[in-house]
Formats: C-alpha cells, sequence, structure tokens
C-alpha cells in the first residue's frame, strides 16, 4: 500500500518559498523547555529560537564591541590608551563591589 502526501499548493508553496526547514535534534528536556518559553512568551518555537539565536552575540561581534567600548572609555574617561592593567582594575573593582568589600559610591 502506497500513500501519498497531499499539499494544497498555493499554501506550501507559498509558505516554502520564506522559509527554509531544519532539524534540529535536542534532548526531551530540551525541546520540552523551548516549548514552555515559547508558550509563555505567545510565539512559535522558530520565533523563539530565532529570538536566541539573534540575541546571542559571536566572538567575531564580542571582539568588536570591546573595542568599541574600549575607544569609548579612552576618549571620554581616560584621555589615554586604554591597557590591560586598566581591564584588570576594572575586574579587581568590580569583584570588590559584588563581594561588598567597596563602600558606598559616590
Amino acid at each position: 500500500m502506497t500513500i501519498a502526501l497531499v499539499r494544497p499548493e498555493t499554501v506550501y508553496r507559498r509558505y516554502t518559498f520564506y522559509m527554509a526547514d531544519t532539524t534540529i535534534k535536542v534532548d526531551t528536556a530540551v525541546r520540552d523547555r523551548l516549548q514552555e518559553l515559547a508558550r509563555e512568551r505567545g510565539i512559535t518555537m522558530r520565533e523563539l529560537v530565532a529570538q536566541l539565536a539573534g540575541a546571542m552575540p559571536t566572538k567575531e561581534e564580542l571582539a568588536e564591541r570591546r573595542e568599541e567600548t574600549k575607544a569609548y572609555i579612552e576618549e571620554h574617561f581616560l584621555g589615554e590608551p586604554y591597557t590591560e592593567e586598566d581591564a584588570e582594575a576594572g575586574q579587581r573593582l568590580w569583584a570588590d563591589i559584588v563581594s561588598g568589600r567597596v563602600g558606598e559610591v559616590r
């Protein structure tokens, strides 16, 4: 016995013209989580995955942001080149703030 899949051509052709389908295999728990997140937002899982992918910067984008931030700091705060020592001092200060070792900022 052969079963033929019948698709309404006008709908199917219009839909597939704009969309390329790809299957992503994930654990059932991940799939359920994605489905729950999408449902809470009132969107499809396809839209949720697209939003997640758009929100995650690539290494290249992160490097570009870092350079832009560095240039801004140099221009508006330092007036001189931003060094690795400056970056390390900033990280230490932030760690102190988070741990409560630094008093109120005025």
